[in-house]
């Protein structure tokens, strides 16, 4: 699919499309049809977009109001149909807690306020599964982790996060017309990523950090492009994670030996995910295409 502007086509912002998630989202965007701009602090090759720190206001105004001649040289100014928010400081620790905390907060409430003020009434960002409670050190509530988990907040990057989803069921209730969808994406990884993953059975704990959940690059764009499909109004938040775990012992084994004293409340597959994705499966459509065991896909990647 080119990506060059038309008129014809849906036009998507996605900031941070230069990302570990976002070039694959890019991507994926375009190859279903879709215009994208880019807004980054870097900029993304051939695809239109601008540099811009969001977490001042006023660049972010003018970043979602990018739709002129002056970006679009021959192309008639369209509207953005909807914003995918993936742009932020990714983890914790990464920059001192009180800026890393400002960042990513101050730009999710930008982009939230300029779009809502620009009348782009649908925005998708990334939240986090840090939000339930991660690093899960010590005995979680129950398993498979769900979005009826209560939310805990152990560092300032989850907290931003936690805060966030809080942040847009006020922006929903202040005006109705808003679909703003949160999703709780798990450790992004791409294929060069996974011949690591076999040294992980060596040493159970050493990723019980997250229930030993990660998210392929190319589901996280699926289930983006799902949930802007996705007809409804408010705010909404959803676990996105594979299907499976980054182990080779079965998840049961894994939770009796790790978690011994956390409640079951399932049968558990035999390399099921511990974050549970059936709500995401059941709303959105998604189902998870590619595996760490099988890098041939193992879904229709049309869907």
């Amino acid at each position: 699919m080119s990506n060059q502007p038309s008129s014809a086509r849906p036009r998507i912002l996605v900031t941070g499309g230069a990302g570990k998630l976002g070039k694959v989202c890019v991507a994926d965007l375009l190859a279903h049809d879709y215009d994208v701009f880019v807004v980054d602090t870097v900029p993304v090759q051939g695809v239109p977009g601008i540099i811009a720190d969001l977490a001042d206001f006023g660049q972010t105004l003018d970043a979602l109001s990018s739709v002129g001649q002056e970006i679009y040289a021959g192309v008639a100014p369209q509207a953005f149909k909807a914003i995918v928010h993936l742009a932020a400081f990714p983890t914790p620790r990464q920059y001192p807690d009180a800026h890393l905390f400002q960042n990513n907060m101050m730009g999710t409430y930008n982009i939230f306020e300029a779009a809502r003020r620009l009348g782009i009434n649908q925005v998708i960002w990334a939240s986090s599964e840090t939000t339930l409670g991660e690093p899960f050190d010590e005995a979680a509530p129950y398993a498979p982790v769900d979005e009826e988990y209560p939310l805990r907040a152990k560092s300032a990057y989850a907290l931003a996060k936690v805060l966030m989803e809080d942040m847009a069921r006020q922006f929903c209730y202040q005006t109705p017309a808003l679909k703003l969808v949160g999703l709780r994406f798990s450790n992004v990884m791409e294929p060069a990523d996974y011949a690591k993953f076999p040294a992980y059975n060596d040493d159970p704990q050493e990723r019980k950090w997250n229930m030993w959940s990660y998210i392929d690059a190319r589901d996280g764009a699926q289930a983006i492009r799902k949930a802007l499909e996705w007809d409804v109004t408010g705010m909404h938040a959803f676990i996105i994670a594979n299907a499976d775990t980054v182990m080779t012992t079965p998840s049961a084994e894994l939770m009796a030996t790790v978690f011994p004293t956390v409640p079951v409340k399932k049968a558990l597959a035999e390399h099921e995910t511990l974050l549970s994705i059936e709500k995401a499966r059941r709303v959105l459509g998604y189902e998870p295409a590619f595996s760490w065991r099988n890098e041939t896909p193992l879904a229709d990647e049309r869907n």
